[in-house]
Parts: C-alpha cells; structure tokens; sequence
C-alpha cells in the first residue's frame, strides 16, 4: 500500500444478496468456487449466504455447508452471514459462523413483508440475539433496510431511520449497515443521512448498502465517501435485488467502486484484474451479463494493453 492512502473497507455481497433472486441455482461447489474467487481477488470479507427459508430463497440453501467448508482456511478473511430472525441466529451459530447479519427494515410494512416482525418486535429480538452472540463470541452486524425509500411506504423520514440507529446501537450491534433495499435515493439523500450518522457513531462501525435501481448507485457511494463512510457492500458483477421488494434491481458492481476507489487515491487491498475474473465467473455460473457499468470500457483497455496498475 502506497503510505498516505487512506483505506476503504468492502464486503462483497455476491455470494448471498447476489444469487438470492436469481434464475439459476448454484450449488454448493459452484458458490464456494465463486467465493474461493473473490478471496484470491484480495476481498476481505464476503457475504457467503443466508439462514433463511429454502422454501422462500431456495438460492440460499445449505449455506450451513458453505459455511463449514470455509471454517477450513485459515485465510484471514471475514465470512458473514444473513440470519432473519432467532431460528436463523441457532442455525448459523450450530454451522459455526462467526459474524453474523441481522435486518431490521425502517419501515412497517417492509418489515413485516420481510421478516413477519412490527419493527417494535424486530428491535427486541435483536436485543436477545446480540446478547447471546456476545456470550457465544459472535459478531452482529445490523442493516437497516429501506433507510431512505420503502416500496411500500414511499420516502422514509430520516428522524425514524436515526431513532432505529440509536435503539439497535444501544440493543449492542457491533455495526450497522444503512440500505437503499430498492435503490431509490439520490446522493443528497444520502449525505443527509449519513453526515449525522458519521458525526454521532463515527466510520468504524458504519457502512452503506446501495442498489443500483435508478442509475445512482455509484453516486451514492460517492456521496457517502464524502460524508465519511469507509465501508461499503457491493456485488461483485452487480448482481443482486431482494425478493421481497419488487422491482429492485442489482447491487452496486464491486468492480466498479473498486475501480473508482482506486481512481480517487483510496487503499481497498483488492486486485480488479482478479476481481473481474470473478465477475466474469458470475456471470456465467448465473447464465447472465455481469461485471458493472464500467465493465466494456475495461475490457477495451486490457484489449489495448492499457496498465491498470496505476490508473484503473
């Protein structure tokens, strides 16, 4: 890492809110294969899946095996995993996960849609799961969905989004994770949002979720990067979109904000050359196109034996 660069966290959720709402089920081979991808691509922590119905995301199905087939390496990587309510919290601590996703979504109807809970509810159960994962040694990272825009509700008060931080904050999760569930803000929105939340919490424990729904996934991060976020998700290929929020559409590409990152001098730790790779991968495994909004111009400059070392 070159000295004076600043460092930018990324977790790549492909492996779980990529494939959830695709076509094509993976198994268990092809997503290890895929995760196996990403970490040789220098990404530190992957969203490898989800504890939830097979019945309602049959993508997501034998995650425990993922999960146990990965607690082999010793690699340094951070496995995470999505868990829906205390069922799912007892499967993935019995599979050996050892951080752990929790989402709590900003509004009523979008909460109940999702996880059958009031957000009344939501908030207590994540009090009892955080106090057990503390005792278990387990970290929990709660999202909090449809933070600026619910497909249900319209437009989500940002005084409602800010009380949620601070009751889940005090319930003890270790993060929390701001989404744009349906990819609906705009970078104002955004930094509205986030430059109070960076000013009350601070950057280690906040990151944000963007969809790229409307064409501003990328300018939300931006916007975010310039209220002081230094951790983000992202897709790698941008793929992804929830089941239970319709029209949602892909994440934002991993290799895009890798790309730009690098492009405004920030440290990631994350190859794009190997990154596209991946993105290609997925693709193919998903039988889809992949690989972001930037992805046939750097294709034409690897045709042109352009160095991506230093300009991405």
């Amino acid at each position: 890492m070159a000295r004076g660069k600043e460092w930018v966290h990324i977790t790549d959720v492909g492996p779980r809110d990529g494939l959830q709402n695709q076509a094509q089920i993976l198994t268990i081979e092809q997503r290890l294969q895929l995760i196996h991808g990403l970490t040789k691509a220098g990404v530190k922590s992957i969203e490898v899946g989800s504890f939830v119905s097979p019945k309602a995301v049959p993508a997501m199905a034998g995650t425990d095996q993922v999960i146990q087939q990965l607690s082999h390496f010793d690699d340094g990587v951070q496995y995470q995993a999505l868990i829906p309510n205390l069922k799912g919290y007892q499967l993935a601590q019995q599979a050996g996960a050892k951080s752990l996703l929790l989402v709590v979504c900003a509004s009523q109807t979008m909460n109940q849609k999702n996880i059958r809970m009031s957000v009344e509810e939501s908030i207590v159960q994540a009090q009892d799961i955080i106090a057990l994962a503390k005792k278990d040694g387990i970290e929990v990272l709660v999202c909090i969905a449809v933070a600026w825009e619910c497909p249900f509700e319209g437009k989500t008060d940002i005084d409602t989004v800010l009380t949620l931080a601070h009751q889940l904050r005090m319930a003890g999760a270790d993060k929390l994770v701001f989404a744009d569930t349906i990819g609906a803000a705009n970078p104002l929105q955004v930094k509205a949002l986030m430059q109070p939340v960076i000013e009350e919490y601070g950057s280690d424990i906040i990151g944000c979720h963007f969809h790229d729904t409307r064409a501003m996934g990328m300018a939300n991060v931006y916007a975010a990067i310039e209220a002081g976020v230094r951790q983000f998700d992202a897709s790698v290929g941008g793929l992804g979109g929830c089941p239970f929020a319709p029209g949602t559409t892909g994440n934002v590409a991993t290799e895009d904000v890798v790309m730009m990152l690098a492009q405004m001098g920030f440290e990631t730790g994350i190859d794009l050359l190997r990154l596209m790779e991946v993105g290609q991968l997925a693709g193919d495994l998903c039988q889809v196109s992949s690989g972001g909004r930037a992805s046939a111009w750097r294709h034409l400059q690897l045709k042109r034996n352009f160095n991506f070392s230093s300009e991405f």
